[in-house]
């Protein structure tokens, strides 16, 4: 059975859980003292402080994230990126506005367009150590959805992704992103949602409805199930092509259809996930419930018997959450400041640490993020723990363009990291890069400090030019 957010499931079970999150026992002096030396190794080589981190990087590649960064601090262009793109095509043309953005932005930010390009992106990324996650940047939401044969080609995109992701040799353990409102209507997951927080659900029969039997989802109109079952069907030949080649790590979106896409991913990974965490879940941590969910899902896993991925994320959609919240009268979903989110997010964080410090072949995370002190912490708890940084149940992850210094150092100390990259044409990319700078405008304003360590790379390189000149 599936609750509805904000209510545990399987409370009857709750002793059963301690075991998963149980302390380990202190050792002796010695280890102890052991312990503090490491973690003072481990502070000082995470303080994301070399500008050295961008050695690999061209010059091109430094003046073009100086420049894209600097337009990136402005909020106003931020805020209003969308508008001003839309005005920049039609003042330039389709072909004007490619060759203004091929090389500035959607460089910065985007793998490229045909094969060849990711290939070259990502022989690239592969020799800094770092790990690709293709995303296929397909952007839904409710008033935007659209016919069956367009979700039927949108799981043909979502298939070229995991043959992309699998049949090259950029790096073990690929990854990739699945946007479930790419293959199933946004406003079917929001009735969904609401029908889940009535009645819950049976796993199984979501699981039996993969396999093609007729689904009858109390509440659902005839044609809603038919469309439903399709969006199944969808979403079971996505997994049947993943499994044991590629990890799909299904999206988060907003709280008003994210209920129906749990519900789906958990029955995914039922079905999907008995010897390995092939399918994964992402968790908002800006939201109050996001820690309850996470328990609901540890206690589901455990009881059905799969292995849970967990992708770990602070969330992105907050002004649009608060907005919706206040329009239709119901409590604000987020937590009210930023020290609640980081204290929701390093909780959830030390929970499936703790869980995997004991199972690490049933657990999986990746700490997604661009928050230096969560990343310090996570390496501190993985060294306390012994967790392997390398063993692959914990890796760390940004987004592609953005916090190098972060990801570089990581890669160089040994931990597995991956870069979220989209890829497609410039027409594609475009919504999708949007809605990135939207969601993530405290983040592309706040990266001062990115900005300064490419500036320090930048005058060392040219110190030594002109000391090589003279």
């Amino acid at each position: 059975m599936f609750a509805p957010p904000g209510r545990m499931l399987f409370s009857n079970t709750r002793p059963s859980l301690p075991h998963l999150l149980s302390l380990r026992l202190l050792g002796t002096a010695a280890s102890r003292s052991t312990a503090v030396k490491q973690n003072e190794l481990l502070s000082r080589a995470l303080t994301f402080e070399d500008p050295s981190a961008f050695r690999a990087k061209s010059w091109a590649e430094l003046i073009r994230a100086l420049g894209v960064f600097r337009l990136c601090s402005f909020p106003v262009l931020v805020n209003n990126c969308g508008k001003l793109m839309s005005v920049a095509r039609t003042l330039l043309g389709k072909r004007g506005f490619s060759l203004l953005l091929r090389p500035t932005v959607y460089a910065q930010f985007v793998a490229g367009e045909n094969e060849m390009e990711i290939s070259q992106s990502m022989k690239k990324m592969s020799l800094l150590g770092l790990r690709p996650m293709l995303a296929v940047p397909i952007e839904e939401d409710v008033g935007e959805s659209i016919r069956e044969k367009r979700y039927d080609d949108n799981t043909e995109a979502m298939l070229e992704c995991v043959r992309l992701s699998h049949c090259n040799t950029w790096s073990r353990d690929p990854m990739m992103q699945l946007k479930i409102t790419a293959l199933l209507s946004p406003e079917l997951c929001v009735k969904l949602t609401t029908l889940i927080a009535q009645q819950p659900y049976d796993l199984s029969l979501l699981v039996k409805a993969m396999d093609g039997e007729m689904i009858t989802f109390p509440g659902l109109e005839e044609k809603e199930n038919i469309h439903f079952l399709c969006g199944l069907k969808r979403l079971n030949k996505i997994a049947e092509a993943s499994v044991n080649k590629v990890r799909v790590l299904v999206d988060a979106e907003y709280t008003y259809m994210n209920a129906a896409l749990s519900l789906v991913t958990m029955a995914m990974m039922k079905k999907f996930n008995k010897d390995g965490a092939w399918i994964w879940n992402t968790y908002q941590c800006y939201l109050k419930e996001s820690r309850s969910l996470l328990l609901e899902a540890l206690h589901l896993s455990a009881r059905e018997g799969f292995c849970l991925g967990v992708k770990l994320v602070r969330g992105a959609y907050m002004d649009k959450e608060r907005k919706m919240a206040e329009k239709e009268g119901r409590a604000d979903p987020i937590h009210k400041s930023w020290e609640d989110t980081n204290y929701s997010y390093n909780g959830a964080l030390d929970v499936m640490l703790d869980v995997i410090s004991q199972k690490p072949e049933r657990y999986r995370i990746i700490v997604a993020t661009h928050n230096e002190e969560s990343v310090r912490r996570a390496a501190k708890r993985m060294e306390e723990l012994g967790i392997e940084k390398n063993g692959g149940s914990v890796c760390f992850g940004q987004l592609l363009g953005m916090c190098d210094h972060v990801s570089l150092t990581l890669a160089k100390e040994s931990y597995i990291v991956y870069k979220s990259v989209p890829y497609g044409s410039v027409d594609d990319t475009v919504p999708y890069l949007v809605r990135r700078a939207q969601e993530n405008r405290t983040v592309l304003q706040g990266i001062r400090k990115e900005r300064d360590l490419l500036r320090k790379e930048l005058k060392h390189r040219l110190k030594l030019k002109l000391r090589g000149g003279s």
